[in-house]
Parts: C-alpha cells; sequence; structure tokens
C-alpha cells in the first residue's frame, strides 16, 4: 500500500472553484480499483493552500485513476486555480489503523 502527500498553493480568491473540482475527482476516486482513502486538508494558517493526502494499492492504481474521464475533465480548471504544480512525495504504508464505529 502506498500514500502520495501532494502540496499545491491556490490562487487567492479561487479556492471554491478547485474544491468543487477536487470533490468531483473525489467522487470517482471512490470507485477506483485499488484506491484505499483521500483526505483534503487546509492548512488554518493558509486557506490558500491544499495538502492531499491519497491511500492507494500501489502507484500504478493511482497513475491509472489518473488516465479516467473525470480526472482529466477536472485538470483544466484545477491547473487554472493553482498558483503552483502539486509538488507529489510517495510514502509505503508501513502500518495503518482506522476508527471503528
Amino acid at each position: 500500500m502506498m500514500t502520495v502527500i501532494t502540496e499545491t498553493t491556490l490562487e487567492p480568491g479561487r479556492e471554491a472553484e478547485w474544491d468543487r473540482a477536487f470533490q468531483e475527482r473525489l467522487a470517482d476516486a471512490r470507485n477506483q480499483p485499488g484506491w484505499h482513502g483521500l483526505q483534503l486538508l487546509i492548512p488554518l494558517d493558509a486557506p490558500n493552500r491544499r495538502v492531499v493526502v491519497g491511500t492507494w494499492e500501489s502507484r500504478a492504481a493511482w497513475e491509472a485513476w489518473h488516465a479516467t474521464e473525470t480526472f482529466q475533465r477536472t485538470r483544466q480548471p484545477m491547473n487554472e486555480a493553482d498558483r503552483t504544480d502539486g509538488q507529489e512525495r510517495w510514502f509505503e504504508v508501513a502500518s495503518s489503523a482506522t476508527a471503528t464505529a
């Protein structure tokens, strides 16, 4: 299992536009083979920053998601709102736990 963390800075005032497109991607990710989970983080001291934490069975599964129609369709609005290209960092998941209801 792999986790990828992507950090980006958005153009001030374009956060809602980027967030809407990201929510489309999240909805699509839920249906992708190899998807385990995803979080969108907004730092309290930087409302135009975004940190995406995604966990996938493999990097290949993540790359396959990037080739989907939804991902490609949302690329332009997200890129236009993005001040910097997202910087990705990959991690192998050594252990994982989630809360139970």
